[in-house]
């Protein structure tokens, strides 16, 4: 009772506090990440070897099994080590046990896989050592497309143009781009030409390696200048390739021109994008774990303008997969739900309170206790998402329970012709008790939330948690600023005995059903 008779001797600090949840609150809803679901942290590694052209069994054998050996020795909380091997391909995921530091995980794979590199097949290449986030998703996707560019220049253009201007955007992560084909230049050999000359395919690709060099050469000192030397021969434009030496043969120099034609090209083509029936490229956008997906798509469709009038002529970006619309909608519909409870909430208190102040009193009792669940939230990292408002959307519910039966008891001992002051104070104490049992008992039911394992896990904390820190605030509420409001708002009415509406309403109904009650009682 302290704290109702603090709430009550104090009446403006509470209010301040009331002012401060509401503005807090807001500032956390704003802030906090918004998303569809919560965040689910696996903690899961993934070893990625590659050397192209080895056939399957023999990246099985020679890099796959030595590199689950190692990691199995030399990993700290490894759960289970899955692979799969494919042509030129050897792809590890190790699966660590739960509450594993990642990023020392992640420490400890790359430095094994840095140390066996020794005893992998001449010419393997150091493995991309990648971590597995469920939440990392795609949430928006660009379309690259023309009438007058060719697929090359498409993909070069995503790779190194809006690639390297999305980067900039906090949250986003960026893989290579699909569709297109690869830039190559491309060094087309006449076998006929080489045997002619007695060369080999290692004699040309020898002189374009030993010939395409950039070096620093050190200074020289003219007088009291000194100047930097650099040796750089490699080519300015692609058809200088073919004027460089491989050989001098009875005298004469054989050029590349002589045993090969280089020219602008493009790789082999895995995977073919379409855009209306145009071949493409497509540039996919993940959000890390812990951003925002409006935010991400926000600031990429922000940038959407630049990236067009920076682009070649005839380039077409186009947004497609835009995943913020999802996650709008879905908070948008539990919002429009939660309203809608909360408002036949307060329809059904007036009707059977028959005060417009009491109901105010509960109604705003309502939001502040959401408000002070999502600040909770906030703290704790966790964010918006259809699972954390589903829960606040279950509590509205739940909230009334604290003030309304406070308010009723009030209204109840203000009948007893007590004070108003003290009908509050007995009214409160006289329901303290039982309300705190009905609230611990409330939060009971999603304790076994917490033995949860899993992805389940990291969906049903939040959902269990939005319903809990709600619940426990509008108890803390119904202690100090419902209090307050109803001594405020309550404390003229013995001054107005005029008829009130809801009041008369209220009495009908009151009549109604007791006639009701009777007729099928007897």
């Amino acid at each position: 009772m302290w704290i109702v008779r603090l709430a009550l001797l104090r009446p403006y600090t509470f209010a301040v506090m009331a002012i401060l949840i509401l503005v807090l609150g807001m500032m956390s809803a704003r802030r906090m990440p918004k998303d569809i679901f919560p965040s689910v942290d696996i903690p899961v590694v993934n070893v990625v070897w590659t050397y192209t052209g080895l056939p399957a069994p023999d990246m099985e054998g020679q890099i796959t099994t030595f590199s689950e050996y190692s990691l199995s020795n030399a990993v700290n909380n490894v759960r289970r080590i899955e692979s799969q091997t494919f042509l030129g391909l050897a792809l590890i995921r190790i699966y660590f046990q739960p509450g594993t530091n990642i990023d020392g995980a992640i420490a400890q794979v790359t430095a094994v896989s840095q140390t066996i590199l020794r005893r992998m097949p001449p010419g393997t290449q150091p493995p991309l050592v990648i971590r597995y986030n469920a939440s990392s998703v795609p949430v928006l996707q660009l379309a690259l497309s023309s009438d007058t560019r060719t697929e090359s220049q498409l993909t070069d253009y995503a790779q190194f143009g809006v690639r390297n201007q999305i980067v900039t955007v906090q949250g986003a992560v960026l893989p290579l781009p699909y569709g297109g084909k690869p830039r190559q230049i491309m060094v087309d050999i006449d076998p006929v030409a080489l045997n002619a000359y007695g060369l080999s395919p290692q004699d040309v690709s020898a002189a374009i390696s030993a010939q395409n060099l950039t070096l620093p050469s050190g200074s020289i000192k003219l007088g009291e200048t000194e100047y930097t030397v650099t040796m750089n021969s490699s080519p300015k434009v692609i058809t200088a390739i073919n004027d460089v030496p491989v050989t001098r043969i009875d005298g004469r120099t054989i050029f590349i021109r002589d045993v090969a034609n280089v020219r602008d090209g493009f790789g082999v083509q895995n995977n073919v994008v379409r855009r209306d029936g145009k071949r493409g490229s497509l540039v996919t956008i993940l959000k890390s774990g812990d951003a925002s997906t409006l935010s991400v798509v926000e600031r990429v469709k922000a940038l959407l303008p630049v990236m067009r009038a920076s682009a070649p002529p005839g380039t077409n970006i186009d947004p497609l997969f835009d995943q913020s619309l999802f996650v709008s909608a879905a908070i948008s519909n539990v919002l429009h739900e939660a309203i809608i409870a909360g408002g036949l909430t307060a329809i059904m208190i007036l009707v059977f309170l028959g005060n417009w102040r009491s109901t105010l009193v509960v109604a705003v009792s309502i939001p502040l206790s959401i408000l002070m669940s999502i600040m909770a939230l906030d703290l704790l990292g966790y964010t918006l998402n259809v699972m954390t408002l589903g829960g606040l959307a279950l509590a509205v519910g739940i909230l009334v329970d604290d003030a309304t039966v406070e308010i009723e008891n009030i209204h109840r001992n203000i009948a007893m012709g007590k004070p108003l002051r003290q009908a509050i104070l007995d009214g409160a104490q006289q329901v303290a008790v039982p309300a705190f049992v009905a609230t611990t008992a409330i939060c009971i039911v999603f304790v076994s939330v917490v033995f949860l394992e899993g992805p389940p896990r990291f969906l049903f904390v939040p959902f269990a948690l939005a319903v809990v820190f709600a619940v426990f605030s509008s108890y803390i509420l119904s202690r100090t600023v419902v209090p307050v409001m109803v001594e405020y708002m309550h404390k003229n009415d013995r001054h107005d005995a005029r008829p009130r509406f809801f009041a008369r309403m209220h009495a009908a109904t009151s009549r109604r059903l007791r006639s009701r009650c009777e007729g099928d009682f007897w």
